[in-house]
């Protein structure tokens, strides 16, 4: 339990070991004599999970440079980055997933505020440190690749023809740059507008069935010139996870993000105990914002054994279908780009990561990610 305590005050501090230092974290005010900030446990770090105290943080101090934290900090971290959340409340959605709706933070309308983030600045200011510089520390450009085209494969090819597409079939059947979801010439083009962003695209490896159809052929022509353009655009690939939970085993990355966002613990798991080092999936489908109450990246902590995992978590922004979905936020275009622009000034603020995930068969001529898109990549 004491490298757990240590890496998340480690953690609240930016990382600077010499400034968490001088954190505590336990009941005896005494400490006081080794430490400049004492923050006093709840009890249930390691024993019970329970619901966090989400008030604001109740500060003394009782000498001069000494200060005392009544609200466990600690445990909230814990609370929020660990998931415990999910194993107290066991509402899912229609698809397995625990949605914001059912949320503390969405009931709390906490959602759209990093509180983590905000009681790491408090223990900053309490400590006399210098507070995080201002702007983004990484930018991540996330694609997840669900489908290469819309009309080249069976289905979709008798799909198009019986709704009256017989063109649009053939053009994309000539060339598959004719075809409405191939549009990554387009994203690469967008992407490059930001040098210092690390532009990762989620590859499936599924069987291709139900909830993961389609799957296009690894091995196939499209995807094979695909691979080499999404090379030579300096872009990572990720893997892309089943919709039905199947972890496929390591080849080419160790960057994962769930199908549909479908992750829980016992599947976090799995992943670290895989190998997998870093994972894309946290966020909810249901409400844009920060499940993990953070901006930054952290490593994932087992609540139902204790245990500090070597998976890190990235917290994901925004979705492209968040926004825009019906059964979603179902905002439009100035509503999606204000509540973005909202979101990325609390990550410049805090010096976070913002992971944005648009889907390369958004960019529709009858939706409106193309100009929220360009608006969103001005802004980085």
């Amino acid at each position: 339990m004491t490298n757990i305590i240590n890496y998340l005050i480690s953690w609240l501090c930016y990382g600077d070991e010499e400034v968490a230092k001088r954190v505590a974290y336990t009941a005896d005010e005494a400490a006081l004599k080794d430490h400049d900030v004492l923050i006093v446990p709840n009890g249930l770090l390691g024993k019970d999970i329970v619901l966090p105290d989400m008030s604001k943080p109740k500060t003394d101090n009782p000498a001069k440079g000494k200060y005392i934290i009544r609200t466990d900090i600690l445990y909230n971290t814990f609370f929020f980055t660990s998931r415990a959340e999910e194993l107290i409340n066991p509402q899912r959605d229609e698809h397995g997933r625990f949605a914001a709706k059912y949320s503390l933070l969405g009931k709390n309308n906490r959602l759209q505020i990093p509180m983590l983030d905000e009681h790491a600045r408090l223990l900053l200011k309490l400590l006399d440190a210098p507070m995080p510089p201002s702007g983004f520390d990484h930018i991540y450009l996330t694609h997840d690749i669900d489908a290469i085209s819309q009309y080249r494969h069976l289905r979709g090819a008798l799909g198009g023809i019986k709704r009256g597409e017989g063109k649009q079939v053939l053009a994309s059947l000539r060339s598959i740059h004719s075809d409405p979801t191939y549009t990554f010439p387009w994203i690469i083009e967008q992407d490059a507008k930001v040098p210092k962003a690390e532009t990762i695209y989620f590859v499936k490896r599924t069987q291709g069935k139900g909830f993961d159809y389609p799957q296009y052929c690894l091995w196939g022509r499209d995807y094979r010139r695909l691979k080499h353009m999404l090379r030579y655009s300096n872009a990572f690939l990720g893997v892309h996870g089943s919709y039905y939970g199947s972890i496929p085993r390591i080849e080419y990355s160790r960057m994962f993000r769930a199908h549909y966002l479908r992750s829980d613990i016992d599947h976090m798991q799995r992943l670290a105990d895989a190998g997998y080092t870093d994972d894309f999936t946290m966020g909810f489908a249901d409400q844009a914002g920060f499940r993990l109450q953070t901006t930054r990246a952290v490593r994932w902590i087992n609540p139902k054994t204790y245990q500090l995992t070597p998976l890190t978590l990235h917290p994901l922004t925004v979705m492209d279908c968040t926004l825009s979905n019906d059964n979603y936020m179902n905002l439009t275009e100035d509503e999606a780009y204000f509540l973005c622009e909202r979101l990325l000034s609390k990550i410049r603020l805090h010096h976070g990561d913002p992971c944005l995930l648009w889907h390369n068969s958004s960019f529709t001529p009858d939706s409106y990610h193309h100009s929220l898109y360009e608006k969103i990549i001005s802004c980085l």
